[in-house]
């Protein structure tokens, strides 16, 4: 007799949903790495804990933001460039929204085309798309290489870091900003990890 177990991870303040199919009773738990001593041991060898984290942060990724936004709140992806990219996309929303489809309100979506290097970003509110902001000071994504973005969220707006440097400002088209509660990433990246 198989179950399907429905299991949520916590990663700084994102949450992944991750699944795990189990058998018979006394077949082996979830185990969760440890903090201290046990820890340094699971460094040294890659179990299936380690193999579930990380199809935790599989791309397409849609996670649960604890609390929801709020000023002051920071969200930190570190990923890296696929080797052959096209574009990725990075969106914060105001729940799941149904099957593979964004709800109807769309806090910041930030798309990557590598093809024209450009950072574009929009807002959906209540199922109408505003105008996309092109600006940017510079394109800091190179293929295959590794980068850090960190999404601050301010009072009137979002301002986004790349590596350190201050890529845009997005002003705020929603309000109820604790009603941000989820982040979707997909396309040309991996995900290392989300704080």
């Amino acid at each position: 007799m198989r179950l399907r177990r429905r299991v949520v991870r916590r990663n700084h303040g994102v949450m992944a949903e991750t699944r795990r199919v189990t058998a018979e009773p006394g077949r082996k738990k979830w185990v969760f790495p440890q903090r201290g001593a046990a820890a340094d041991e699971s460094k040294q060898r890659v179990d299936s804990s380690d193999r579930d984290a990380h199809r935790s942060l599989a791309v397409p990724f849609r996670g649960h933001i604890s609390g929801g936004m709020c000023v002051g709140k920071k969200l930190v992806l570190v990923g890296v460039v696929d080797p052959r990219p096209d574009r990725f996309y990075v969106a914060l929303t105001c729940g799941r929204g149904v099957n593979e489809e964004p709800p109807v309100d769309v806090a910041l979506e930030l798309c990557v085309r590598f093809k024209d290097r450009q950072v574009l970003r929009r807002a959906c509110v209540l199922g109408s798309w505003g105008d996309i902001d092109r600006a940017v000071p510079f394109f800091p994504f190179i293929k295959d290489l590794p980068f850090k973005m960190e999404l601050h969220c301010e009072h009137g707006r979002f301002r986004v870091f790349v590596d350190g440097q201050k890529l845009f400002d997005f002003t705020h088209r929603l309000t109820s900003l604790e009603k941000i509660d989820t982040l979707w990433i997909k396309g040309s990246l991996t995900v290392n990890k989300l704080a």
